[in-house]
């Protein structure tokens, strides 16, 4: 992140913050307690931000506003960018930095949120909950069949904070773990018995594949065809990080083929959806999808707000604010 600079002529008095995304009340109120003058606009469009940024000292954003060169460039007066969020994929951070403007967010203060998501994607998509549910919803109580998770294998890539929470209640579920990330995850793994595993490992022996990556929109997808192919006929895959770490015309092939059991998501390549691939699988009845809400939860927002505006007010202190 950026290297913090003193600046004399800061005070909190003369401190301005722009929120143009949704946030819980308490970091409202918190940085008003705090003296800092507050403007909230949460439906903002782009167009107005690009005109009113250069006011502003502070700049706070979610999911909703994508913080990129040219918005950073508008804002001239900018010291501190601060997500209300758990990544920073939405913000142009080599650019912040370049402009010594830090970028402050809330790791970790969503996990149980997403985490209990995920595994509630996974058993909506082993039981087939999302067609028995339509089949009552429309007067016709038809049984439909699926299958126990006890047992099973599940493959988690990402072993963070996220990934680890689903691999510890799946081992309680009676599941067998198998765990792949780009870094040494073997301590971590060991504390719930899982089994470190590569990639091609990992997709080949695993009857739910659960997703936890932090990459950039513009990043290479992680399952590819070649994933694809080396999968168990009806593998579940559930992905509750980032749609672009699965190559989705490759993976509506596969489910159109019979490879794939179910696709159970929090997340789409765009959102809404708008390529013709996307609207068709969207429709098809072996994909789930909800609408991105993994950290949509009272008490995860809550986590996100504290840790945010405390991370944004240390900031501050740091470049010489009392306050």
């Amino acid at each position: 992140m950026a290297t913090l600079h003193i600046d004399d002529s800061l005070s909190k008095d003369s401190i301005s913050v722009l929120i143009t995304d949704p946030v819980d009340e308490y970091m409202i109120r918190t940085l008003k307690a705090k003296g800092l003058k507050i403007v909230y606009q949460p439906d903002i469009t782009r167009e107005e931000l690009l005109k009113i940024v250069e006011n502003f000292d502070v700049l706070v954003v979610r999911s909703r506003t994508t913080v990129n060169g040219e918005i950073i460039e508008r804002g001239k007066r900018l010291k501190i960018i601060a997500r209300a969020g758990i990544g920073v994929d939405n913000i142009d951070v080599d650019e912040a930095e370049r402009r010594k403007i830090r970028v402050v967010y809330a790791p970790g203060a969503s996990t149980d949120s997403a985490a209990e998501l995920t595994l509630g994607l996974m058993i909506a998509a082993a039981r087939n909950m999302y067609t028995s549910m339509a089949l009552a919803k429309s007067g016709i109580f038809k049984k439909t069949s699926g299958m126990e998770l006890s047992g099973k294998t599940i493959g988690i890539i990402g072993f963070g904070r996220i990934g680890y929470k689903v691999g510890y209640v799946a081992k309680a579920m009676g599941m067998k773990v198998l765990a792949y990330d780009v870094i040494d995850v073997s301590k971590r793994a060991s504390e719930i018995e899982a089994t470190v595993a590569d990639l091609d490992k990992l997709v080949s022996e695993s009857d739910v594949i659960s997703l936890h990556v932090t990459v950039g929109k513009d990043a290479k997808p992680i399952l590819t065809r070649r994933e694809f192919e080396l999968m168990k006929k009806d593998v579940i895959i559930v992905n509750t990080s980032r749609a672009v770490a699965v190559d989705g015309r490759a993976l509506l092939d596969y489910i159109k083929k019979g490879k794939i059991g179910a696709y159970a998501t929090d997340v789409f390549w765009n959102e809404p959806p708008k390529e013709e691939w996307e609207l068709e699988l969207l429709r098809h009845e072996k994909v789930i999808v909800t609408t991105h809400i993994g950290a949509q939860t009272r008490e995860a927002q809550y986590r996100v707000a504290v840790m945010t505006t405390d991370n944004l007010l240390s900031a501050l202190r740091e470049m010489g604010v009392s306050i």
